[in-house]
């Protein structure tokens, strides 16, 4: 197994813990099984949770974690429930792990919700996106993410990608935007 390329999820935790100085409000804009929620909660004071599947919110719940808000609703209605500056944020597009693969992230509403997180994103905040092209519209997105954050200005934003190169061109990569 390898150390660095074996998980993208430990690699953007690794990321947030070491490079994001201010562990004030962080948002998981996929909730799905919980695994980013889990470890925002534990390094962040305030979290803010979205997920369209109620199963997903529910199940978390039964965490009772005390400085997480769960929101049921797509992450591109943002702008309606998180009114404050944002240190950290992470996304793992797609499906629900183990859920149904048909209900998955769209691309409108995930650069809409990018767009409103970016804004919100305080100076030396950092965002991960997971992208999983493996699927039709994984590929969409996949797409369109890379078109919208190679016109960011690069006197604002750092973006970086993470991707293996030997392997499928369906393999899963990160991005990573840092705000100035």
């Amino acid at each position: 197994m390898f150390k660095y390329l074996g998980n993208i999820t430990d690699l953007s935790h690794h990321i947030i813990e070491n490079y994001v100085e201010s562990k004030g409000v962080a948002l998981d804009g996929t909730l799905g099984n919980g695994g980013d929620c889990d470890f925002l909660s534990n390094h962040f004071e305030k979290v803010y949770a979205f997920d369209i599947q109620k199963s997903a919110i529910e199940e978390y719940k039964k965490k009772e974690k005390s400085n997480v808000s769960l929101i049921l609703d797509s992450h591109e209605h943002i702008d309606k429930y998180v009114k404050e500056g944002i240190d950290a944020a992470i996304y793992n597009l797609g499906f629900l792990p183990g859920g149904d693969k048909g209900i998955t992230t769209m691309t409108n509403s995930t650069l809409k919700s990018v767009e409103s997180v970016l804004n919100l994103l305080n100076s030396g905040g950092i965002l991960i996106i997971a992208v999983y092209v493996g699927h039709e519209e994984g590929a969409k997105e996949g797409e369109a993410l890379l078109k919208y954050t190679k016109e960011l200005p690069k006197n604002k934003y750092g973006v970086m990608l993470h991707k293996v190169i030997n392997r499928s061109e369906l393999s899963p990569y990160m991005l990573v935007i840092e705000k100035k």
